[in-house]
C-alpha cells in the first residue's frame, strides 16, 4: 500500500448544524446535558501534545468520574479533526479551514482566534507561553499562547499532518515532504533537516535524545535530536505506517497500514515481538496507547485490541459500529475511544468491557484531552465541549 497525499478540499462547506447530541447511556456511567458552572480548573489540567506526552503514549494515570456531565460547549463554526490541547487554563483547538481559537477552560468563553488561509490537519503542542502548530501547506506557526499573536513562521514543502515536539528551547515537525525538521524555537530558523526519502505523517516521539519516526518508506527511524544524524540501522516494518510511534521505557511501539503491530527495544534496534490478527490484517491508521502492561489499539475494520505489552500476546476485543480514526486513549481504569460516527465509548481498560456509549451528532476524528477530572473533545460540527463531574444532587 502506497500513502498518499491528502489535504482538505479549499471549498468545503462551513458546518451549520445546531449542536445537538443524544445520550445512550449503557452500563455503569452516563453523559447527561447539565447548565452548571465549570469545575475548579486542577493542578493536572493539562494537555499539551496531541498524544499526551512526547512518548506518544496516549496515556494518563486517573480515572474520570462515573458520570460525566456537560459543563459547557463552544461552536467554531468548522469541523475540527484533531485533539484540543490544553494548558494553564486555556484550551487550543484547529480547524480544517485554517483557524485557531483559544478557548477559557474555566467558562468555556473565546479567549481569541487566528485565521489562517489554509487548513489545519495537526493538532496544536504547547510549551510555555509558546504554541506551535504546522498547515496543509506546509507552514509552521509559533504564535503566542495569550494572544494568538504570531512568534515567527517557518516552512516545509509538505503537507504537515503531526503535531510539533518540543526539545529543550527548539522544534521538532516532521513532514509529507519526506523530512523532519528541528527549528529554533526563537527564531523559527533550520537547525537541521532528517531525510527519509518519502512521506511522514506521524508526530516526533522523544526518549532522552533520541526521537522515532514511522514512516511511508515502511521503516522505524532513530534520529539523535541533537545531531540530527541517524541511530543506527533502520527498523523494517514491511509497509507503510502514518503513526505516532509510542515509547514506554525502552520499549517503542508501532503499527502499519498492513495489519502488523511491532515493539522493539529502542536502545539496540532489536524487535521485542510482533503481532498481527491472525483472522484478518487490520489496517492502523491511528497510533497505539501504552500502559505499563497493554498496547490498546483500534483499525479501520472497526476493532479495539488490547495487547500484551510484553508478550505481543492478544488479551480482548472490542467491535465499533463504525472505526475510529483517532488514537485510542486510557486514563486510569478505562479506555476512551472516539469514533466516526460520533460515538464516545468508555471501556474497561483490562476486560474491554463495555462502560458506556455516548453518542453526538457530530463525528468525533480526533482523540479526547484528558483533565484531572474532565475532558475536551471535538467533533466535525466544529463544536468544542468539556466534559466534566456531574452536578450533586
Amino acid at each position: 500500500m502506497t500513502c498518499i497525499r491528502t489535504r482538505p478540499s479549499a471549498d468545503r462547506p462551513v458546518r451549520s448544524r445546531p449542536p445537538v447530541f443524544r445520550v445512550a447511556a449503557l452500563a455503569a456511567s452516563m453523559l447527561v446535558l447539565a447548565n452548571m458552572p465549570g469545575s475548579a480548573v486542577g493542578a493536572d489540567d493539562a494537555w499539551t501534545t496531541a498524544r499526551g506526552d512526547v512518548q506518544g503514549t496516549g496515556t494518563v494515570a486517573q480515572t474520570l468520574p462515573a458520570e460525566l456531565s456537560v459543563i459547557w460547549e463552544h461552536e467554531t463554526g468548522e469541523a475540527i479533526e484533531s485533539t484540543p490541547v490544553v494548558a494553564d487554563g486555556r484550551v487550543f483547538v484547529a480547524d480544517v479551514m485554517g483557524k485557531l481559537t483559544a478557548i477559557d477552560l474555566q467558562s468555556g468563553k473565546p479567549l481569541w482566534t487566528h485565521d489562517y488561509e489554509t487548513g489545519f490537519n495537526a493538532s496544536p503542542t504547547l510549551s510555555g507561553d509558546r504554541l506551535v502548530i504546522g498547515d496543509i501547506d506546509g507552514n509552521v506557526y509559533a504564535l503566542n499562547v495569550a494572544d494568538g499573536s504570531e512568534i515567527w513562521t517557518a516552512e516545509t514543502d509538505g503537507t504537515i499532518d503531526g503535531c510539533a515536539t518540543f526539545f529543550e528551547d527548539d522544534v521538532l515537525v516532521t513532514s509529507q515532504d519526506g523530512s523532519l525538521y528541528r527549528l529554533s524555537g526563537k527564531t523559527g530558523e533550520q537547525v537541521w533537516v532528517y531525510e527519509t526519502g518519502d512521506q511522514i505523517r506521524c508526530s516526533p516521539t522523544l526518549a532522552g535524545t533520541r526521537t522515532f519516526l514511522g514512516g511511508c518508506d515502511g521503516n522505524l527511524h532513530v534520529v539523535d535530536v541533537r545531531s540530527g544524524k541517524a541511530v543506527g540501522d533502520l527498523l523494517p516494518l514491511g509497509g507503510p505506517t502514518g503513526s505516532t510511534v509510542s515509547v514506554r521505557d525502552q520499549q517503542a511501539v508501532v503499527a502499519t497500514m498492513e495489519g502488523m503491530i511491532f515493539a522493539f527495544d529502542w536502545r539496540d534496534g532489536t524487535m521485542i515481538w510482533e503481532y498481527t490478527d491472525p483472522d484478518r490484517a487490520q489496517e492502523y491508521r491511528n497510533s497505539a496507547a501504552m500502559t505499563d502492561d497493554l498496547v490498546i489499539v483500534s483499525s479501520k475494520n472497526k476493532k479495539v485490541d488490547a495487547i500484551d505489552r510484553k508478550t505481543g500476546q492478544h488479551r480482548w476485543r472490542y467491535s465499533l459500529r463504525r472505526h475510529s480514526d483517532a488514537s485510542p486513549v486510557v486514563a486510569g481504569n478505562d479506555v476512551w475511544i472516539a469514533a466516526t460516527d460520533g460515538r464516545l465509548v468508555r471501556l474497561d481498560l483490562q476486560t474491554g468491557q463495555e462502560k458506556s456509549v455516548t453518542e453526538f451528532r457530530g463525528g468525533l476524528y480526533g482523540s479526547p484531552a484528558i483533565l484531572s477530572d474532565s475532558m475536551i473533545i471535538a467533533d466535525d460540527d466544529g463544536v468544542v465541549r468539556r466534559l466534566g463531574p456531574a452536578p450533586q444532587k
